[in-house]
């Protein structure tokens, strides 16, 4: 697809703003393909590209976090008020927003700082987040080989030393960073979809070697502030790969008809789920 006037060039940028990487409707990003598949729809997809969705709370505390913790990202503003329904309060915190801040109340403000002091206290995340050996916020563009769309990733951390082995730190917050939990979140979520797409990403622009890997680095948002990094198995990164690319020629395909389809103009039969069957089938067949 061709990229609109003003659009980023291909390659990697290290000073592009989120904003401006976002601005590019032109480009596929891993969330976009996500949202195309089920158990959403492009129809979805595309709702939510001509109309984005105002912040969130837990939208707030994410990029909060990765503020405090990768050092970039929007302005965390104190609004040191337990309560904020008065006029001049919301007013307040109106013009913060529409100048890019996060407007935060003290116990979430202690809450952030208390996370980042957390994760640099974890050897392994620390390690991984290493300012003296990465840089934050790297956005990159480049060309899909099968069907010449734009795609785009926007890494929360890119390594500085490219030669080898590289190990892509991609941070996430949560309520529970268990093994089970994660486990049920990367389904929900799609994050291995998320990592094979940046690990496409980091072969297209010829960082590291052929075996490039992203591990998540996910922290609870209630004390004390745990920590799991996750990596995600070959197979189920495979299975991410086929998925990816179902999305991006679905994404190329309903570019070009100007077609973006809901669940379906015939009747879908919709099986119980597996162990809604198992349990019954035992007692009723």
């Amino acid at each position: 697809m061709t990229a609109a006037a003003g659009a980023p060039a291909l390659g990697l940028h290290t000073d592009l703003s989120n904003d401006a990487y976002h601005a590019d409707k032109t480009s596929l990003s891993s969330s976009g393909a996500r949202k195309l598949l089920p158990p959403s729809c492009p129809a979805k997809f595309r709702h939510e590209q001509d109309h984005p969705q105002p912040a969130t709370k837990t939208f707030d505390y994410g990029n909060a976090a990765h503020k405090e913790v990768l050092g970039n990202g929007p302005e965390l503003v104190l609004v040191d008020h337990d309560l904020w329904n008065t006029d001049a309060i919301r007013s307040e915190v109106a013009a913060i927003r529409d100048a890019g801040g996060i407007p935060l109340k003290r116990h979430e403000l202690d809450m952030i700082k208390a996370m980042g002091e957390a994760l640099r206290a974890n050897p392994l995340a620390a390690a991984l987040l290493d300012p003296a050996h990465g840089a934050p916020e790297q956005s990159g563009f480049w060309l899909d080989g099968p069907t010449g769309i734009r795609r785009r990733v926007r890494f929360d951390w890119l390594p500085s030393i490219h030669a080898g082995r590289l190990i892509i730190p991609d941070f996430k917050t949560c309520e529970d960073a268990s093994d089970d939990a994660m486990a049920r979140s990367i389904a929900k979520y799609g994050y291995h979809m998320q990592a094979d797409w940046y690990e496409d990403a980091a072969r297209a622009f010829g960082l590291g070697g052929e075996d490039a890997e992203l591990l998540l680095i996910a922290q609870e948002k209630k004390p004390p502030y745990l920590i799991n990094v996750v990596g995600i198995p070959f197979e189920d990164r495979l299975i991410a790969r086929n998925k990816n690319r179902r999305a991006i020629e679905l994404w190329a395909e309903c570019t070009e008809t100007g077609v973006w389809p809901g669940y379906g103009d015939e009747p879908n039969y919709v099986s119980l789920p597996a162990w809604s069957a198992i349990r019954d089938k035992e007692t009723y067949l």
